[in-house]
């Protein structure tokens, strides 16, 4: 089963295209606000948006993404509520919207009714980095019914029949987390990515995304020289932490967006 957002990502990669999701927090500092923040990436090159779900112990993020997600529930931000969020976003954008979310908050709000609802409010994807594959057949039976991709990730750690498994449940793109650890911003990047980008590669042609410590324009488009894609999350949920009190918030974040859309897609062919 192919699904939409595959299909998008995967005629991307096949004319030669990268493609770039940055990810922002649902709520962050505001629902009115992040809503503003997808219109204003996609302007500025997003090919899809990676909207993480606040939750109250995310253990595969680090402390930027960890206090922003923080910050949005004590506003009362719900999975609920985001989901009528995405529907009524709708109306302004139809740009892939994935979500970034753990175990419990799906299996809280039923594994079924959470693929039902994220068809019906027009959600593309959802990354659960707390489920292996192991154990995701219930998600992945609901997602395959609804149009719902369903991305697991594989780590600089994973070995070959690691890889090969989770290539082969995948259903959106392949998520390669570039560093053992947690999100957040690097000085430097992993010298190992390539490497285990040509590993998975053995093993499917599905579209492969390279995310976690990525931080600049220069560091993005280096990645995107052998990834499919380039998700960057921590860099700029730190830039919209910073000018969080400034007028001009949606603007300067746009700016930093564009200047990493444009590195990575500097690399298209054609």
């Amino acid at each position: 089963m192919i699904t939409e957002l595959q299909k998008k990502l995967q005629s991307l990669k096949d004319s030669g295209k990268k493609f770039f999701i940055p990810y922002i927090t649902a709520g962050y500092p505001s629902l009115a606000i992040t809503e503003k923040l997808v219109i204003s990436m996609e302007q500025a090159g997003a090919d899809a948006i990676e909207l993480g779900i606040p939750f109250s112990d995310p253990l595969a993020d680090g402390p930027i993404i960890q206090l922003s997600s923080y910050e949005a529930l004590l506003k009362g931000v719900t999975l609920s509520g985001i989901f009528e969020f995405v529907g009524n976003l709708r109306n302004k954008t139809k740009i892939p919207i994935i979500f970034m979310t753990y175990y419990n908050p799906v299996y809280k709000y039923g594994i079924e009714q959470f693929s039902i609802t994220a068809e019906k409010y027009g959600v593309s994807g959802v990354i659960v980095p707390d489920l292996p594959p192991e154990e995701a057949s219930l998600l992945i039976k609901s997602a395959k019914d609804h149009n719902l991709a369903v991305t697991f990730l594989f780590t600089p750690t994973s070995n070959e029949k690691r890889i090969k498994l989770i290539t082969s449940k995948s259903t959106g793109f392949i998520y390669y987390v570039s560093l053992a650890g947690v999100t957040g911003t690097r000085d430097k990047l992993a010298i190992s990515i390539q490497q285990k980008i040509e590993d998975a590669r053995k093993f499917t042609d599905k579209p492969i995304a390279v995310g976690f410590g990525i931080s600049t324009p220069m560091q993005a488009k280096e990645v995107a020289a052998f990834a499919d894609g380039v998700i960057v999350g921590s860099a700029i949920v730190k830039k919209i932490t910073e000018n969080v009190d400034k007028p001009d918030i949606i603007e300067n974040i746009k700016k930093f967006v564009m200047e990493i859309s444009n590195e990575i897609h500097s690399l298209n062919k054609g």
